[in-house]
């Protein structure tokens, strides 16, 4: 299997916009990067943030499958990588059948892990605050985004940061996140012992305050009776935020992939924007 192709997902509070480093790094190397954002979320983050009412209702399912479709018009199966809540909808989408490989970096915990960390639910219910309303969308504070995930950066570079980045998010989505384990069968459901699925590897930042490391082992430890390849890799030193920043992250994750895919080296080819594009809101 010749992988070219890499799909990138953003997470909660994002757009495609904050994988620009790795489309970079990536592309430089040769590969084809498909970094999109969520349904209803293309644009400028100025825009965005003035009028969101175009992703307001967006759910987990409408997020899996808007990737589910990008993916199948792929000529290739793409190593599939996911960012905090996208992490847990990489692994829904390798559950489907998709992908070469997947990466789950700072995932969000599936349905089933048995505990969510209290950092994890006072961020929710920090920013939802009385706001129950799943048609509307509730943004962070820059005090709450430096807290939780640049809590290595000094609030001036946490809010440079802050501008450049973050946008509203759906509450429907906060929603099905929080409160997934008191229903049966969700979006966030995938198979624990699907051994067909392509391999896949968790990544967690030692210091993350958002999503830590004992949540990304929990996640890990629940695919133990699968024989499909399943890793887990921790940077001690690294928070929600800076896993998006350090190259030997972008590295392992790709190199991880590649190798577990078929266990030889692959080889890349150069990329061609003018069927592979990269579309990033400055």
């Amino acid at each position: 299997m010749n992988i070219t192709t890499i799909v990138l997902i953003p997470g909660l509070w994002m757009t495609a916009l904050c994988w620009e480093h790795w489309v970079r790094y990536y592309s430089d190397k040769g590969y084809r990067v498909v970094a999109r954002s969520w349904p209803g979320m293309e644009g400028d983050v100025e825009q965005l943030r003035r009028d969101p009412s175009s992703f307001a209702s967006v759910g987990l399912n409408d997020v899996v499958d808007h990737y589910e479709q990008i993916i199948r018009e792929l000529e290739s199966p793409p190593v599939i990588i996911g960012y905090g809540l996208s992490g847990l909808i990489a692994q829904v989408l390798l559950d489907r059948g998709w992908g070469a490989a997947g990466v789950a970096i700072a995932s969000a915990p599936v349905n089933g892990i048995a505990r969510l960390p209290l950092s994890m639910l006072k961020l929710a219910f920090s920013v939802l605050g009385n706001s129950f309303n799943s048609h509307r969308t509730t943004s962070l504070t820059p005090k709450q985004f430096h807290r939780a995930f640049t809590n290595s950066l000094t609030e001036t570079e946490s809010l440079d940061v802050f501008k450049r980045y973050i946008v509203p998010a759906p509450n429907r989505v906060l929603f099905q996140t929080a409160f997934a384990n008191f229903t049966s069968h969700t979006a966030s459901t995938v198979n624990f012992r699907n051994d067909s699925r392509a391999p896949l590897l968790l990544v967690a930042g030692g210091k993350d305050r958002v999503v830590p490391s004992s949540m990304v082992k929990a996640n890990f430890d629940r695919y133990r009776e699968s024989k499909a390849d399943t890793d887990y890799k921790e940077f001690p030193d690294q928070t929600h935020f800076s896993l998006l920043r350090e190259t030997k992250v972008a590295d392992y994750a790709l190199g991880s992939a590649l190798c577990r895919s078929n266990g030889s080296k692959l080889t890349a080819v150069s990329n061609q924007t003018d069927t592979w594009s990269v579309q990033l809101s400055a």
